[in-house]
């Protein structure tokens, strides 16, 4: 019995310790900069082929 108390002491401070908030936090900015990229080339690309069917011929 106190073997596994020692192993659930030890998995509590394990988990406390390594929390995976700021990895989490890492993805979400990376994929929001992702996001912002995409939509900027979706907006380029839009643009491009709006001067391209209007533009001068």
């Amino acid at each position: 019995m106190k073997n596994f108390s020692l192993k659930i002491a030890t998995l509590f401070v394990i988990l406390s310790l390594f929390t995976s908030c700021e990895a989490i936090g890492s993805i979400f900015k990376a994929g929001m900069g992702f996001g912002i990229f995409l939509v900027v080339a979706v907006i380029v690309v839009v643009l491009w082929l709006i001067f391209k069917m209007f533009g001068k011929k």
